[in-house]
């Protein structure tokens, strides 16, 4: 069963060498466990979705470019999350602020060719219809 994410829920990059943590603005106005609920447009880089520490991804222009600089030794660089589509697949049938609720089995796909998902979803005692 999938769990409601909330802010503080720890997050993962395939890319990233760090994990995170999701920061939920209250804009829904929806709180869980007292922490604000997400919905699947909580996907704003920086604001809702800070670094993973390092990138790894080639696709990143800056890797990119510092690998070519380094004779093609991988030379990760300063993760910077590009994140322009919402979390998918959301909840089929909790809505927050009118979109669909973010769940703990949701992903969300960074620019750079990361898989960002949830290792923890920031609270445990409320279940997804």
């Amino acid at each position: 069963m999938a769990l409601p994410v909330v802010t503080g829920a720890m997050m993962t990059c395939t890319f990233g060498a760090a994990p995170s943590t999701l920061n939920v603005l209250p804009t829904t106005r929806v709180m869980i466990s007292k922490m604000p609920a997400a919905n699947i447009m909580a996907n704003i880089p920086i604001a809702n979705i800070p670094p993973f520490g390092v990138c790894m991804s080639m696709a990143n222009p800056m890797v990119a470019a510092a690998t070519a600089a380094a004779l093609g030794v991988l030379t990760p660089m300063p993760c910077i999350p590009v994140t322009a589509a919402p979390w998918v697949p959301g909840s089929p049938t909790a809505m927050l602020g009118g979109m669909p609720a973010l769940t703990n089995s949701c992903q969300c796909m960074c620019n750079w060719g990361g898989v960002i998902t949830f290792s923890m979803p920031g609270q445990f005692t409320t279940m997804a219809p």
